[in-house]
């Protein structure tokens, strides 16, 4: 590891698919490290908020900010989604990314195990359906969503505030990837999604590929759901009493507009 280069590209600055024309002034860095605290500090406790306090669902209060994420990015003149989705990665890159898995995914699984039997494949075998479909939207819904903010927005946007210094971006990306799952609400959460979070801000760092941090994210959130994490991954709050806010909410709505 000591003699890779975390730099970006030549001709460009973090994750962007064109060219700048600089760094960005003193003015444009201060505008960004307040949006920055805002949307990945300041979100995430209102999202936490939103679910534990409002009880809210919280794919009905994630979608929406998710959305508005990819808006922005394709907003941004300086990005283009197409050339960003066909970048590919290096075979190497690919047998790093599984031996990694192997190695420590085969050692969260012994633990696993050993610690938790009765958590142990628990979701695959009782609940067969239901993990048959989660192990195929996960990548689909979450991990694409997820990587589009955290690694291709958040370094083709904020990767200039770091110029050389490309170690702190990846932790820095890192911490606040995990940062954003306090809405579980558990240290188990937080601590384990900052390591993942470090590594895929490495693999983005070092790959520039969307594709390859899909790749591992999916894998790790696949370990997750098999060998009995998941249960730290729910926020314990039920769909109906939020639709019931809502649709009370919609029709409070609809009749002071007389419609």
């Amino acid at each position: 590891m000591g003699n890779v280069d975390l730099r970006p590209p030549r001709g460009l600055l973090a994750g962007g698919s064109l060219e700048r024309d600089g760094p960005p002034g003193l003015l444009m860095r201060l505008w960004l490290v307040v949006e920055l605290t805002l949307l990945f500090v300041g979100l995430p406790l209102a999202l936490k908020h939103a679910v534990h306090i409002e009880k809210m669902p919280l794919f009905l209060v994630l979608q929406p900010v998710l959305l508005a994420f990819i808006v922005f990015l394709l907003w941004d003149r300086w990005f283009l989604l197409r050339r960003e989705l066909v970048k590919g990665f290096r075979l190497s890159d690919l047998g790093s990314i599984l031996a990694v898995f192997l190695i420590a995914g085969g050692m969260v699984a012994a633990y696993m195990q050993q610690q938790m039997p009765e958590r142990f494949l628990a979701f695959p075998t009782q609940r067969y359906q239901t993990y048959e479909r989660v192990m195929i939207l996960y990548p689909l819904v979450s991990v694409f969503t997820q990587e589009l903010v955290y690694r291709t927005f958040f370094f083709h946007r904020y990767g200039p505030l770091f110029g050389e210094m490309r170690w702190a971006l990846v932790l820095i990306n890192g911490a606040l990837f995990g940062f954003a799952h306090i809405v579980f609400d558990n240290q188990v959460a937080i601590i384990g999604t900052t390591a993942i979070g470090i590594l895929l801000a490495y693999r983005y760092a070092t790959t520039r590929s969307f594709w390859a941090v899909f790749i591992e994210h999916t894998l790790w959130g696949w370990l997750v759901f098999t060998v009995g994490l998941n249960k730290y991954f729910f926020t314990g709050i039920s769909n109906m009493p939020a639709w019931h806010r809502l649709n009370d909410g919609l029709e409070t709505l609809q009749r002071q507009l007389g419609i």
